[in-house]
Formats: structure tokens, sequence, C-alpha cells
């Protein structure tokens, strides 16, 4: 059972962690800035998982980048297209529908677990 569990998580994860970076990137975020802000709201995302979901992201035209070499460091930021966050809204609503109805069908019958 833990492997499948492990394994139906991960699914489950697959899908918001997407809406949490978008949601992350209304204003410019490097990685490792977006990695400590959602690790503040709880969600856990591995540098190997990010990078290639920013790159993807870029791809897709939800994101843009810049680097900023104004310090010793040179960092890549990464912030919403206006395409991106018309998007984002647009998920953000579809996410809040689709989570009232989940959360309606699994309490049914199960009233202890959702007080």
């Amino acid at each position: 059972m833990g492997n499948l569990l492990n394994s139906l998580s991960t699914e489950l994860r697959r899908g918001t962690l997407t809406l949490a970076v978008l949601s992350q990137l209304r204003t410019p975020q490097y990685g490792y800035s977006l990695v400590q802000l959602l690790e503040g709201a709880g969600i856990s995302i591995e540098q190997s998982t990010l990078y290639p979901l920013l790159r993807r992201l870029e791809k897709q035209e939800l994101v843009t980048s810049s680097w900023d070499t104004s310090e010793s460091r040179p960092r890549k930021y990464y912030v919403l297209s206006e395409y991106g966050f018309e998007l984002f809204l647009q998920l953000k609503k579809e996410w809040i529908e689709n989570s009232k109805e989940l959360y309606s069908l699994l309490k049914g019958g199960e009233v202890d677990e959702f007080n």
C-alpha cells in the first residue's frame, strides 16, 4: 500500500505544484526565493523539480525570465507574463470550484474527519 499511496500522492501533487508556482510569480522570483516562499506555505519542492517546471512554463510563454547581474552572483528571475497571469486567474478559479466540489463529495459520510 505504501508504494501505491506514494505514487498517487505524487500524482495529486504534480498538478498543484504548477498552480502553486504560478501563484508566487506575480512578482519576480529566482529559484531559491521561490523554494523558500513555497516551503513557507508548507509546500516542499525540490530544485530538480522546480527548474524543469520553470523552463516548461517559460516555453509555454506563461513565464518570462531575465538575469540580474547587479550583484556578485547573477540570478535568473522569473515572473508571470501577461498571458501567464490571465491563465493563472482562470486556473485559480477552476481549482477553487473543483476543490469545493471534491470537498462536498469527500465529506459525505465521513463527518468526523472534516469538521
